[in-house]
């Protein structure tokens, strides 16, 4: 028994540091847009497969390690950047709200093992990640929150859709390997 609680323990901890590896790998590489501060961002797609790969808990994790490393000035935030200055900025409140999609997308995966129930925890997910992104912008820039809606948010809810949708076709095969893998 001790020895089956020693290798799960061993398991997730190598699992929470491919994940953070996976989120700062995918940090740096977006795509800036010309209207917004806020650039496209590989982000939540890596957020969603670590959601199918850990326990909530852990995805949470992960991706607190991934900010951390940013934060202390690894260049793993968008356009290889990092430090607190990053988190200062207009991208900030994004970058912290992202903590919360990792929680309740990780939290409907575990919990639920029904696609359409993936897809509605990433949604929420998303809501709280872009909530938290949006009043930060808001306070940050000085704007009205309907501004920062159009700005920050309504143009990259096409391409969020399309994350979602590769999330919850890789993301249960993954979820099953990974389980064979860990027994």
């Amino acid at each position: 028994m001790e020895a089956t609680r020693k290798k799960s323990t061993t398991f997730n901890i190598v699992m929470v540091g491919l994940c953070a590896a996976l989120i700062c790998i995918s940090g740096p590489f977006a795509i800036p847009i010309p209207f917004s501060p806020v650039p496209i961002s590989l982000i939540p797609l890596a957020i969603f497969i670590c959601a199918f790969l850990l326990d909530w808990k852990l995805c949470g994790l992960s991706y607190v390690i991934f900010l951390l490393l940013g934060m202390v000035g690894l260049p793993v935030f968008s356009g290889f950047s990092g430090g607190l200055a990053k988190l200062a900025g207009p991208t900030g409140g994004y970058l912290i709200g992202f903590i919360f999609t990792a929680l309740v997308t990780g939290f409907f995966i575990n919990k639920f093992n029904k696609i359409y129930m993936y897809v509605i925890g990433m949604i929420l997910g998303m809501v709280f990640g872009y909530l938290f992104g949006t009043i930060w912008f808001v306070y940050q820039q000085g704007t009205t929150f309907a501004a920062a809606l159009s700005l920050c948010v309504f143009p990259y809810l096409p391409g969020e859709a399309v994350k979602m949708v590769i999330a919850a076709l890789v993301g249960p095969i993954l979820k099953n390997r990974m389980a064979k893998l860990s027994i």
